[in-house]
């Protein structure tokens, strides 16, 4: 949302309030920094239980108090979280134009990724923009009965942002392992915790001790659950460097001296491709099959033996390694904030003129 965020400041028109909703507080605040933004209002929602049920609800609440003291003309939310769907009902109740960027992605199975999959096609439900950052997005939403005119191809802002800090040669983590071929990795998908889980880095642990000049850079998710099998199948080893979450600078500082990423990510599976890095994906089933047809990224599941072999086969075969380190930039040109705000441009443009005519 940033580069949106820092559109919105510039475009002359518009007025961008900026509340974040305390889910993921710790590594939310910094990036937007980087492009000079500060939030105006922190909700800090608070966790009793962990749960998703308890923090959809009470970002519910928060948001829906937010909403009817500022009165906004829309409100505008990026990708699947559960603080994009909260937004979305919040502002269709409050019957506020909601602005889903990122709209479209789908697997076609309902918890796969988990909860990622159902937040997107509630916030679609809701929006009354969809900025698809693909052809392919824009398809699978009118294929879904969304009328094409709320519809429009923006490129992602992902990879406005991912440009944008790139180009700053942002200084590599000091932990990061000297080793000629270094792979960066994550993990934190919900709906693999657990056995699939320890099975990929089972995986890749095998690969790093096959391949004496490889070297591990795993960066753990701030959840137990993500991080604890992390931390004890793979933080013993001289060629593997474990870490907390870092910041997107120290991210993408990474990203661009890495070998290869291996993860479950979604964002990676965008921004790695445009940095020319190839990406094995731990799961079975991607959301983003762009970046696969472009020959950049490739699914390997979670079986041990399954990531060990693709790991191995990508250091063993020079042309495959050729092919998949080309950059490519299926979801956008850097550019997709400013169509963004164009498009919300139009739309309110459109509703001003519609309330005049009645």
């Amino acid at each position: 949302m940033a580069p949106v965020i820092a559109a919105l400041k510039n475009c002359g028109w518009a007025t961008p309030y900026v509340v974040t909703t305390g889910q993921h507080e710790d590594i939310v605040v910094a990036p937007l920094l980087l492009f000079n933004v500060r939030p105006n209002q922190n909700l800090s929602i608070e966790r009793e239980t962990g749960s998703l049920n308890e923090f959809f609800g009470k970002a519910i609440l928060a948001l829906d108090a937010v909403i009817e003291r500022m009165r906004p003309d829309c409100l505008v939310a990026q990708g699947d979280t559960t603080s994009v769907a909260a937004a979305s009902v919040a502002a269709f109740q409050r019957r506020v134009p909601f602005i889903h960027v990122e709209a479209g992605l789908r697997t076609g199975i309902i918890d796969e990724p988990f909860p990622e999959e159902m937040n997107r096609r509630i916030a679609s439900l809701c929006a009354s923009l969809h900025c698809a950052p693909t052809q392919l997005a824009y398809a699978n939403l009118v294929a879904e009965g969304i009328d094409k005119r709320n519809c429009v191809i923006t490129g992602n802002t992902v990879i406005d942002a991912l440009m944008h800090v790139a180009n700053t040669d942002p200084e590599t983590p000091a932990n990061f392992p000297a080793s000629p071929k270094v792979i960066l990795a994550t993990a934190h998908r919900r709906e693999n915790f657990g056995a699939p889980l320890e099975k990929s880095l089972k995986g890749l642990r095998m690969a790093i001790d096959a391949h004496p000049d490889l070297a591990l850079f795993f960066v753990a998710h701030p959840n137990p659950r993500a991080h604890r099998p992390v931390y004890r199948l793979l933080s013993d080893h001289p060629r593997i460097v474990v870490t907390e979450s870092i910041d997107y600078a120290s991210l993408v500082a990474a990203l661009k001296h890495s070998w290869a990423v291996v993860t479950d990510s979604g964002g990676l599976q965008e921004e790695a491709p445009a940095l020319g890095k190839p990406v094995l994906v731990l799961r079975d089933v991607t959301e983003r099959p762009e970046a696969v047809s472009a020959g950049a990224v490739r699914i390997v599941g979670l079986e041990s033996r399954d990531v060990f072999e693709a790991i191995s086969e990508l250091h063993e075969d020079n042309g495959l390694y050729a092919r998949m380190s080309v950059p490519v930039f299926p979801y956008g040109d850097g550019h997709a904030a400013k169509r963004v705000v164009a498009s919300i441009h139009r739309l309110l443009q459109k509703q001003q003129r519609d309330a005049a005519l009645n």
